[in-house]
């Protein structure tokens, strides 16, 4: 018996851009200045400019995998809504979480509505910022990974895709920042 799935919109520009895999190449090390960037804030409107936050206080990139507005990754998925749920936490720390997708604005905007995201969720459709953070692609959308960035904008810590460890835990990410 055959079901349906919805692929509307699956395949786009963006989709087929990112088709062929490209491993994660990230060399930033820790102690190292981030790519600086600026990208609309599609949860609370306006944009966020990375180095506006330096010497102000810590932020937290999770790139993630989102398809469409309908399809997820199956590993970022649960990833997000953990995020999501625990928002409050890093709020409570004076930690900026950025979630950072390559869905564009309309598809973001569904995202937010239909998960209730609390957090900011960025919207870098071109992937020129998911490039410069050297994160990888496979399968029609970059790959999900995260970094920390202490309140100076220097690396802490990073966490890029693998099969057997696809994302930091919040638990992690949030240990790493207290130990800033």
């Amino acid at each position: 018996m055959l079901t349906s799935t919805d692929f509307g919109g699956l395949i786009s520009d963006r989709f087929c851009k990112n088709f062929f895999p490209i491993p994660a190449t990230n060399e930033l090390s820790n102690g190292m200045l981030t790519p600086d960037f600026v990208l609309p804030n599609v949860t609370h409107g306006g944009t966020v400019k990375l180095s506006n936050y330096r010497g102000r206080k810590p932020v937290v990139l999770a790139f993630t995998r989102i398809f469409t507005e309908k399809q997820y990754c199956p590993f970022c998925f649960p990833h997000i809504k953990a995020l999501n749920e625990r928002y409050q936490e890093f709020c409570d720390r004076n930690i900026e979480l950025w979630m950072i997708t390559s869905t564009d604005k309309p598809q973001s905007q569904i995202v937010i509505r239909d998960l209730g995201l609390k957090m900011p969720l960025l919207s870098d459709s071109s992937c020129r910022v998911f490039r410069a953070y050297q994160v990888g692609q496979a399968i029609g959308a970059p790959l999900p990974a995260q970094f920390v960035l202490d309140h100076h904008g220097r690396l802490r810590y990073k966490h890029l895709f693998s099969f057997l460890d696809h994302n930091a835990s919040v638990e992690t990410l949030l240990k790493t920042v207290d130990s800033l």
